[in-house]
């Protein structure tokens, strides 16, 4: 048996857990999270009364938090395992961090300068806090690596495709806990991961043929502030019309844009949910939402040549039924044998990543 510290980091957040692993079962023995805006913030551990709550500012307060909680040092530690959204061109695989990862890492971070940099702050963090122990990066874009050439590829001049700008994929980690928590795994199956971040993945004899996700985040069905699929046009237009620079492009839309920009309200779906009686707007953010989504696993339903099932994961799409029947109704032309909800289990399967790698290093997942 093992025992993992898995990290899961975000630009203001984190959320950690320790794992028991013995073979494929996982097994939680803590968990918690962090998370911080403008210098201020709060640390907990799930289950923890209210009041009994910390206070951070940074990630590394947080980091700091986690290695001197007693529960921790209770507990013998062996590994650690961390979510990494993006390993660019070169790193297309979980791997045990070396010098060479992380100069791998280091690379990515201007194919995902929103989610690498942090990610790389936590692993530096970890490594100073507990210096004995391996680690590990598990991508969320290793799933992806599959991906045949005529659905990885742009439509761009071979230089530039050589040059690393390809359609990667992203929600990996969460797309193989599915596989894991399902007991047959059809031939062609559609995991629609409907969270603040968004995306559908077309799976085949339990390999990533199709993603909605490209070179980034932001791209495919429209998101909780990111605006998912967009005529470039519409960029050249706003650089021309406005004189925006790549930073204000990417403030709009990773920020700006999806059900946030749409509504003007929110881009939390439950929100949107209470305001749509009296907001046009949050209504048609809902509608916007459900047919973009619709629209991208019908286009996943075409690369697989039908759908035997429909996996719906992330916060969105495990726990919001409304959405899920809009969805269904403007796919039921499909008609779909098998659609279920089921829950995205990202941290365990880093934590079985980190073990199997830290047991035998030698045996990439």
């Amino acid at each position: 048996m093992s025992a993992i510290l898995v990290l899961n980091s975000g630009s203001s957040s984190l959320k950690f857990g320790v794992y028991e692993v013995a073979g494929e079962s996982v097994t939680a023995m803590l968990a918690g999270g962090a998370d911080w805006q403008d210098g201020s913030g709060r640390f907990s551990l799930h289950g923890e009364e209210d009041g009994k709550a910390s206070t951070v500012a940074t990630q590394q307060q947080a980091m700091e938090k986690i290695a001197s909680l007693p529960e921790i040092s209770q507990i013998a530690i062996c590994a650690i395992g961390h979510r990494v959204v993006h390993g660019g061109p070169l790193l297309r695989r979980h791997r045990l961090i070396d010098d060479s990862v992380m100069m791998q890492l280091e690379a990515a971070e201007e194919f995902a300068p929103l989610h690498v940099p942090p990610a790389l702050a936590l692993i530096r963090c970890a490594q100073a806090h507990f210096p004995q122990l391996p680690q590990v990066a598990c991508l969320d874009t290793a799933f992806h690596a599959s991906l045949p050439e005529v659905a990885r590829m742009f439509a761009l001049p071979r230089d530039i495709r050589d040059d690393g700008v390809q359609r990667f994929g992203f929600h990996g980690l969460s797309c193989e806990s599915i596989l894991r928590q399902l007991r047959s795994v059809p031939e062609r199956l559609v995991i629609a991961h409907l969270g603040n971040g968004c995306s559908i993945t077309a799976v085949r004899d339990r390999t990533s043929i199709d993603t909605s996700m490209g070179l980034t985040p932001t791209g495919g069905v429209i998101m909780g502030t990111r605006c998912g699929d967009i005529d470039p046009g519409v960029l050249l237009f706003l650089i021309r019309r406005y004189g925006y620079d790549a930073g204000q492009l990417e403030q709009l839309l990773d920020h700006r844009s999806g059900l946030i920009g749409i509504s003007g309200v929110s881009s939390d779906m439950r929100s949107l949910h209470q305001q749509q009686s009296i907001s046009a707007d949050a209504a048609l953010a809902i509608s916007m939402f459900c047919y973009s989504t619709a629209k991208e696993i019908a286009a996943m339903a075409a690369a697989l040549g039908g759908i035997d099932m429909l996996v719906f994961t992330g916060g969105i799409g495990e726990h919001d039924d409304a959405v899920r029947e809009r969805i269904c109704e403007l796919l039921r032309f499909l008609k779909i044998a098998e659609v279920m909800p089921l829950p995205s289990r990202e941290d365990e399967q880093i934590a079985l990543h980190t073990a199997g790698l830290t047991d035998n290093p030698r045996n990439g997942r």
